[in-house]
């Protein structure tokens, strides 16, 4: 029987300010460049209040919810499961969840008393990105916010990997994979950032346990996690934790395992001005492709020609009209 969802995901609520600045902002604000960075809210609101925000972008955001959302403007029937507050960037995430076609747990109206979670997104000319984070209440979210229903009506659970940051998130990564692994639900795990790996190894060991069905990475985030010393060797020890996974290798393009071969992914060449979403989208884009009857091969093609696009302009998303017609 079919299920409702192809996907159903999992991670940190965050409404994304996405802005430009120089190196000269990082230096002056003392950021370093080019990674996330968990903030308190102070700081953050130091940071929002340096930049000019009537130039910057908002909406939903977070990881996994660029992915989900990537997926369904693609054509996939997306659930996402998170946490934000009673308050009015909480109910704009749901409204943009709603509006992206994007099932949810939350319930408009019904949220609980605190703060939505931001996400600071600065942009420099080189097309980096840097973030900065206040997680605010999705640093609660926890086993309690699973909708298990719709996970057990899903094809793949896909589990963001900065949850592990916090013991609830970790525990409730752990839970919807055991979830899933009883119920036949394939489940998908992305890295999410380096940071996530270099810094909670030990908790991202935890979490992938006895295994994954599809993994998403990049180079340095493999590197990391298996010890290898080059992308080659990172490769070969990913087969012991993932049944299929993905590498991404920046302007490189990416190497799939589809479980039985290795699968080079092209490069589509563009000009990069903003790297922000680019592995979301990637991911997304893939999940739709392996969820809707492409190929590994055409699905890695197909998220090629996506995070190339979304790489060529500002902001971590497509329009649905842009994914459309990269099909």
């Amino acid at each position: 029987m079919a299920k409702k969802y192809d996907i159903y995901g999992m991670g940190n609520a965050l409404v994304d300010i996405v802005t430009e600045v120089d190196d000269a902002f990082f230096a002056t604000n003392g950021i370093e460049k080019g990674v996330m960075t968990l903030v308190d809210e102070e700081r953050q609101a130091a940071l929002v209040t340096a930049i000019d925000m009537l130039a910057a972008d908002k909406q939903c955001g977070g990881s996994a919810a660029n992915t989900v959302i990537g997926a369904a403007q693609f054509g996939a029937s997306v659930f996402y499961s998170c946490k934000v507050a009673q308050d009015e960037l909480g109910e704009f995430y749901i409204a943009d969840l709603q509006a992206n076609g994007a099932d949810t747990n939350l319930i408009s109206g019904q949220l609980p008393q605190g703060t939505t979670g931001k996400c600071l997104v600065m942009t420099t000319a080189d097309a980096e990105r840097t973030m900065n984070t206040f997680l605010g209440i999705t640093a609660s979210y926890s086993e309690d916010n699973i909708a298990t229903s719709a996970l057990l009506d899903s094809e793949y659970l896909y589990i963001e990997g900065y949850l592990v940051t916090s013991d609830n998130g970790r525990e409730a990564m752990k839970s919807a994979k055991a979830i899933a692994q009883q119920s036949g639900v394939k489940v998908a795990l992305t890295f999410s950032d380096p940071a996530m790996v270099k810094y909670f190894g030990d908790g991202m060991k935890e979490v992938v346990g006895d295994g994954v069905d599809l993994l998403f990475c990049n180079e340095e985030e493999a590197m990391i996690f298996t010890g290898a010393d080059s992308e080659e060797a990172a490769f070969e020890a990913l087969k012991a934790s993932a049944k299929q996974f993905v590498m991404t290798l920046g302007p490189k393009g990416a190497l799939v395992w589809d479980g039985s071969q290795s699968i080079p992914i092209a490069p589509v060449p563009t000009k990069a001005v903003d790297t922000n979403g680019a592995g979301d989208l990637f991911a997304g884009a893939f999940l739709y492709g392996i969820t809707n009857g492409l190929s590994h091969a055409e699905a890695g093609a197909l998220a090629s020609r996506a995070s190339s696009a979304v790489v060529s302009k500002f902001g971590p998303r497509l329009s649905k009209a842009q994914a459309k017609a990269l099909l």
